[in-house]
């Protein structure tokens, strides 16, 4: 991979002394343009064909920050993408470098994607920040999709899963959001608030506030106590700043995406690529996959001659199960080990799992073992080794519930020993992801999304639906989702029940199946139970073969909040997955995007009676080529997968 900075020149900056000093850069397509200006305060104004569409205040420890020198250069930026939505990106860009004073500096990016910022210090001793100013102001009239803390007495410790709340911002809650946070101006413009290379440094929330809004920031920790269940540590008591550091550094970027069309942003790749750049080498160990899971279906088997629960003969079952229908892992969620004691190095008296591992190994199976953040961080070195050394191939790590600096610290340490010991992680309980599985491949999952497991204990009128086909518009532009679907019982809007032991999705089976073409997921779940999909072999194996990851990414069709249609390439072949909310929709897709020659299509579609019944599907195969089209019905809360294999 390569990273090209060419200086093309020092940007000379005029000024008088009531105006300041500012500085202009524009996209390479031209439509993007970004002014910073110092006149009382620092301003950064984007504008999308000529009209500004958001103006930034930004700052750092309320000092006043005035513009010194500027140098202009180009960047692009041509790197490789391991498990990412496609195997290689490109962003090409205007930077200007900033030096302002006290030591402070500014770097400000212009790309046809949208613009990023960051400030960074050559301070070379200790640089304290008690804040960090970001004012986002909008034209009147904006609208937003705020996803808000769910804990309002501690608002920066939760899980960062919520609905997306859709208002105009002068109506919205005075509740921190966290990101990312998207806002529609006059046009259909849409600016969607993200951050990337986030090290050492507290994640960025958001505040309405009039028409506009505000970041916020968890204070750095003084003080961490722990939760008797699980041994998951929390903050009990703050410092008054929110980070610190020794020596020059960078911030994180600032990313606001500028979008004129819905079906551009699940595929908008800034914050990938402004992380930094892989620092484990050679990823070729780390294995993307499907994987069979037992917490979502509470371990409920049927048929078997084994009491089944957290023990050896259920994840026997659970492998055997895996072997059968091509999937590459399971996974062994909480209960493994004792979690009241956290106590991680020794599995429980029920679980022998020297077995269970060799029995995986046998058929090619790899075994992922969830855990704690903080009790992993607490036995690192010694955990990887002994569990890598056993032949795991990776944790699913879990309940982190906050983004202050240690626990961005923490979460890049893990991934970093991980690494070292050639271990996968699965990161749940997480922060929105902030480009770190370009640092470390080898974190290839992130949650930070409010996935399947919410229909364990949602309520009626939550409508997962609709969230269905919001967060890829907005959250996948962040990165990987671990929603976690495969759902086989399934629900309409009227007949959808609450059953923690039993659970139900809300929408259609076929909604369920659209997940794996929709999402960008490259370790994903096969929610339910094994006895589940043994009764159904012919939509198992189906959705059992979809690929993971991918060669090409297309979004054809959709609107935030109403429908997707996603295209993906593997190879010659390419599959389409297409997801609605809870109104009906028919869509007429074209198949220009296929390549020359027939394919054989294989269409998975909601059935006739998927209103009323939302497991009723179909499976039919026809032969079409790039010049056909095809016209689908999708239910209510429905969804399709074609699957276009070209023929010799």
């Amino acid at each position: 991979m390569k990273q090209i900075f060419t200086v093309l020149a020092l940007l000379l900056l005029h000024c008088g002394a009531a105006e300041g000093k500012e500085c202009r850069l524009t996209s390479p397509n031209g439509k993007i343009g970004v002014t910073v200006s110092d006149n009382r305060g620092l301003h950064i104004s984007v504008t999308c064909g000529g009209n500004e569409v958001v103006n930034v205040t930004a700052g750092m420890n309320g000092q006043t920050l005035r513009i010194g020198s500027a140098k202009r250069s180009t960047v692009n930026i041509d790197t490789d993408a391991p498990l990412y939505r496609q195997p290689h990106i490109r962003l090409a860009g205007q930077q200007a470098d900033l030096r302002l004073n006290d030591g402070w500096g500014l770097q400000v990016r212009a790309c046809d994607e949208g613009v990023a910022y960051r400030f960074y210090t050559q301070n070379k001793g200790e640089t304290v920040v008690s804040d960090e100013l970001a004012d986002f102001r909008f034209p009147e009239e904006a609208k937003g999709w705020l996803a808000y803390t769910t804990n309002t007495e501690k608002p920066f410790a939760m899980a960062f899963q919520n609905t997306y709340h859709e208002t105009h911002l002068v109506d919205a809650r005075p509740l921190p959001a966290f990101l990312p946070a998207t806002v529609e101006v006059a046009g259909g413009v849409k600016v969607t608030i993200l951050e990337s290379d986030l090290r050492s440094y507290p994640g960025m929330f958001v505040t309405a506030d009039g028409n506009g809004l505000k970041a916020c920031f968890a204070k750095y920790p003084k003080r961490m106590d722990y939760y008797r269940w699980r041994g998951m540590s929390y903050v009990s008591e703050t410092e008054d700043y929110i980070a610190k550091s020794t020596g020059r550094r960078t911030y994180p970027w600032r990313v606001l995406a500028i979008t004129e069309r819905d079906t551009d942003m699940p595929v908008n790749d800034m914050v990938y690529a402004l992380a930094e750049p892989n620092r484990i080498g050679d990823t070729g160990w780390i294995k993307p996959g499907k994987v069979a899971w037992d917490w979502w279906n509470d371990w409920n088997l049927r048929g078997v001659n084994f009491e089944a629960g957290i023990n050896t003969d259920t994840y026997l079952h659970y492998i055997d199960f895996a072997d059968k229908y091509g999937l590459q892992y399971v996974v062994l969620d909480e209960g493994w080990y004792d979690s009241s004691r956290a106590d991680l190095m020794n599995a429980i008296p029920a679980i022998d799992l020297p077995r269970i591992i060799g029995h995986a190994s046998k058929k090619g199976i790899g075994i992922v073992l969830w855990t704690v953040f903080n009790v992993l961080d607490e036995h690192l070195e010694e955990a990887c080794r002994k569990y890598a050394d056993m032949g795991v191939m990776g944790f699913k790590v879990d309940f982190l519930d906050r983004n202050d600096q240690t626990a961005v610290e923490m979460a890049e340490r893990i991934a970093a020993v991980a690494a070292s010991h050639r271990l996968m992680l699965d990161y749940h309980g997480f922060y929105t992801p902030t480009g770190l599985s370009r640092t470390y491949p080898n974190v290839v999952n992130y949650e930070g999304v409010f996935g399947m497991e919410e229909c364990r204990w949602a309520k009626k009128e939550t409508d997962m639906p609709r969230y269905d086909v919001t967060f890829p518009f907005m959250r996948m532009m962040a990165g990987q989702v671990d929603f976690t679907p495969g759902a086989m019982r399934n629900g309409t809007r009227e007949n959808w029940v609450e059953c923690y032991q039993n659970p139900v999705s809300m929408g259609t089976r076929c909604h369920q199946a659209a997940c794996y073409v929709v999402h960008d997921s490259p370790f994903t779940m096969l929610c339910d139970a094994p006895s589940n999909y043994e009764r159904e072999p012919d939509y198992t194996k189906f959705i059992a073969a979809i690929p993971v990851v991918w060669d090409e990414t297309r979004v054809l069709q959709g609107e935030m909040g109403k429908y997707i249609v996603s295209a993906r390439r593997k190879g010659h072949n390419w599959y389409v997955g297409g997801q609605t909310g809870w109104d009906k929709r028919e869509v007429t897709l074209p198949l220009s995007f296929l390549g020359d020659g027939q394919y054989e299509v294989t269409l998975l579609a909601d059935g006739i009676n998927a209103n009323h019944n939302a497991e009723d599907y179909t499976l039919t195969t026809t032969q079409h080529k790039a010049a056909d089209r095809m016209t689908i019905k999708m239910a209510s809360g429905g969804g399709f997968v074609l699957k276009c294999r070209q023929l010799p």
